[in-house]
């Protein structure tokens, strides 16, 4: 792949407890210059991300529940309706672990599809937090937000200690085949990893700024940088 290529599946995060509006420009600063996809920031700074973005063709996503998703619906769905209205193209949304874990389906699924409507035909990207689940709750989550419409699973919000492995996102693609697509997010670090989730079927990756701009100089020939985000 072309450098432009990769950069066109990268989602820049700014999504940290600490991350400043300083650090939501360079992201939004960085992301246009490689010509990445879009860029994540945490709901109260999003509209600012969103006036960065302006008259770029790198739009700015949502994120909803982040980063422990245990939210009341209700307040998941208004928190996307007010992104969307804000101007966000594509809404993250994290799952609910104890629902999943406990086998509630029912609940599991209305949490997934209400944001889906609330998000009014935007991509709902389902965050599973993969570091704190079996094969068997992947694999079910999976299966779950396929049912309720989500457009994409993703591995993890990048606050957990793990979150994107190889295994992990094999798992994810074999169990949505192509109803829907993965994103990697949380241990993406350099682009050997890359190329090897992408060869098993990862289609975006969610990956900090200085990270995102290390493994994009390295497929250009650059030389990489010394990077020290965990994200």
């Amino acid at each position: 792949m072309t450098p432009q290529e990769i950069a066109a599946m990268i989602d820049v995060s700014a999504v940290r407890a600490d991350s400043r509006l300083d650090d939501v420009k360079a992201s939004a600063e960085m992301a246009m210059q490689y010509g990445c996809i879009c860029v994540f920031a945490l709901p109260a700074h999003t509209s600012y991300l969103i006036e960065l973005l302006a008259d770029s063709r790198t739009f700015a996503g949502g994120v909803v529940g982040f980063p422990g998703g245990a939210e009341t619906t209700s307040i998941k769905a208004a928190t996307a309706t007010e992104l969307v209205r804000m101007g966000c193209k594509e809404i993250d949304m994290v799952n609910n672990i104890a629902w999943l874990k406990a086998g509630d389906k029912g609940a599991y699924v209305n949490d997934v599809r209400t944001v889906v409507e609330a998000s009014a035909g935007k991509p709902v990207k389902v965050i599973l937090e993969c570091h704190w689940l079996t094969d068997e709750d992947i694999s079910r989550a999976c299966e779950w937000c396929v049912e309720a419409g989500a457009s994409w699973v993703k591995t993890g919000t990048g606050w957990a200690p793990t979150g994107a492995t190889l295994e992990n996102t094999e798992l994810m693609k074999q169990s949505v085949g192509d109803r829907c697509r993965v994103k990697a997010a949380g241990g993406v670090r350099d682009l050997e990893t890359l190329l090897a989730m992408h060869a098993v079927g990862v289609r975006r990756f969610g990956i900090g700024v200085r990270t995102a701009a290390a493994i994009l100089d390295e497929a250009s020939g650059g030389v990489k940088a010394n990077v020290v985000e965990s994200y």
